[in-house]
């Protein structure tokens, strides 16, 4: 069941609810179905993820150690 934020259209309270999807959601603290959902700031962050490239040793790389020997292969 997914997490919602929804506003109270009848007494302005904001509130999150676990939701089925054969539910109708009700307000908490007055019982209305007067809602609207709120944009979730967590449903709209990015799923990106970046990915290092390999660290190919080189004479100016900045380790210092000999090629193959400086763990950042």
């Amino acid at each position: 069941m997914p997490i919602y934020e929804y506003h109270c259209e009848s007494c302005e309270h904001d509130f999150e609810l676990l939701v089925n999807a054969s539910s109708t959601p009700e307000c908490p603290d007055c019982h209305s179905k007067k809602l609207s959902k709120k944009f979730s700031t967590f449903a709209a962050a990015g799923t990106q993820t970046r990915v290092a490239a390999p660290h190919k040793h080189t004479p100016t790389c900045g380790c210092g150690k000999p090629h193959g020997s400086c763990g950042m292969n």
